[in-house]
């Protein structure tokens, strides 16, 4: 699969969305709501499976179709979210990783595996 360009798929959303004239419906309240729509129907693919169905949901092409389109509507959602709002999602994720970083350090002394080690 070729690389996607961010930027790219923001202006084909905004091309999209102004073709049809929705770009009056695109405020970030109800891009905001769509977006937790779009989630909680990712979620429900989830809702009722165990630790092991869902690590394995990718396995059934029909549930992998349905996941794939569920993240492809939240993605899409985001991004024109971020498009109203001026955001630069790239670079909000880069800088929150940057702070998280720094919020949690990796722990020093025993590596994570000895943890519980006796000695």
């Amino acid at each position: 699969m070729k690389d996607i360009d961010v930027a790219e798929l923001q202006r084909r959303l905004a091309a999209f969305a102004a073709a049809r004239d929705w770009g009056r419906y695109h405020t970030p309240k109800n891009l905001a709501a769509a977006l937790s729509v779009e989630a909680s129907e990712l979620l429900e693919i989830f809702q009722w499976l165990t630790p092991e169905q869902s690590a394995a949901v990718m396995e059934d092409p029909g549930a992998a179709h349905r996941v794939a389109d569920e993240v492809a509507d939240v993605f899409a959602y985001l991004l024109q979210f971020c498009e109203v709002l001026g955001i630069d999602p790239a670079a909000a994720l880069a800088a929150k990783l940057e702070r998280n970083e720094e919020r949690f350090p990796l722990p020093s002394g025993p590596e994570p595996g000895d943890r519980h080690s006796s000695e």
